[in-house]
């Protein structure tokens, strides 16, 4: 067995490729080390990856490179990568999370048409579903994304389903709800939270700080992913959720325990496109799968705080 891992620098495509390396594939990690955030910090993400045999790594921009030789031998292909970030997305940043999200997608699933592929597993994400007018959220609710970051998203969705549908891809998306963990990006909120205690700066809070997530730990969001590309998927999409609801001011408190010191919050404005709150309903990754998130809220911190703590 042989994958393809694109956006494999990241903490969830790193994470990944050596899982799938204990599950026994051989894997083939691609990336183009974009700068939204220091290229120093995907390369050490790599750093385990590198010194292993089974991996090999190509950098390369999906955007223009010639795909077919990426997928020579391939059996099963993650594509996790992306232009991440609601907030980014708005103005004229909007063309390069468009090419970057859709048109590199749409360029993978065409390379990917003809070929012998088991599996195909693209990273979607909640985005897609908007403000949501059911919690839990069912995979069944409609897409309204309120961001373009999730607009590109349904875009990724809707190319899935086509090439899935009209070409014969093996292609499922994966709705992921706000992954966290070791490796996490710094720009996003758990590492930004634990910085700020770790220096003893302030952390900025867009609203009144109860607006609640569903907090998915990262080995978690990779169990899942391993399973949609070794098991049986019946359907399209799967939501890709931690089962851990929880209040932001809550999540500040308890990563005040962890630091051992009081963060000083600064509330602003809401930003547009952020949805007041979000929560997955997982039934469907449960039953095709067998998806079970194993990991409490207060063992994920943990495990992100043993990790930021010692870079």
């Amino acid at each position: 067995m042989r994958a393809l891992v694109t956006g494999v620098a990241g903490f969830l495509g790193s994470t990944l490729a050596e899982a799938l390396r204990g599950s026994g594939f051989e894997v083939l990690g691609v990336d183009a080390l974009t700068p939204n955030y220091d290229p120093a910090v995907k390369r050490a993400n790599l750093a385990g990856l590198l010194a292993d045999p089974g991996f090999r790594f190509v950098e390369t921009d999906l955007r223009g490179a010639d795909l077919r030789p990426l997928l020579d031998g391939v059996t099963h292909v993650a594509h996790l990568a992306a232009l991440p970030g609601v907030r980014s997305s708005w103005g004229e940043s909007f063309r390069d999370y468009a090419e970057h999200n859709v048109v590199a997608t749409q360029r993978l699933l065409e390379a990917a048409r003809g070929r012998a592929l088991v599996k195909v597993a693209v990273a979607s994400s909640s985005s897609v579903y908007g403000a949501a007018r059911h919690a839990p959220t069912g995979e069944d609710e409609p897409r309204r994304p309120i961001s373009p970051y999730g607009v590109t998203k349904l875009a990724t969705e809707a190319l899935v389903h086509a090439y899935r549908a009209e070409q014969g891809v093996p292609a499922v998306a994966l709705r992921y709800f706000t992954v966290y963990g070791p490796r996490q990006r710094p720009d996003m909120g758990f590492h930004r939270f634990f910085e700020a205690g770790r220096h003893g700066k302030p952390v900025t809070i867009y609203g009144d700080g109860g607006q609640t997530r569903d907090f998915t730990f990262v080995d978690d969001a990779v169990s899942a992913t391993v399973a949609s590309l070794t098991r049986e998927t019946r359907e399209f999409a799967y939501n890709v959720g931690g089962g851990h609801r929880v209040a932001l001011h809550e999540v500040l408190d308890r990563i005040e325990g962890l630091v051992g010191r009081r963060i000083e919050r600064r509330h602003v404005e809401p930003q547009h496109g952020d949805p007041r709150d979000t929560s997955a309903d997982t039934t469907l990754a449960r039953r095709d799968l067998g998806y079970e998130p194993s990991t409490t809220l207060e063992r994920g911190l943990s495990r992100q705080w043993e990790w930021q703590r010692n870079i």
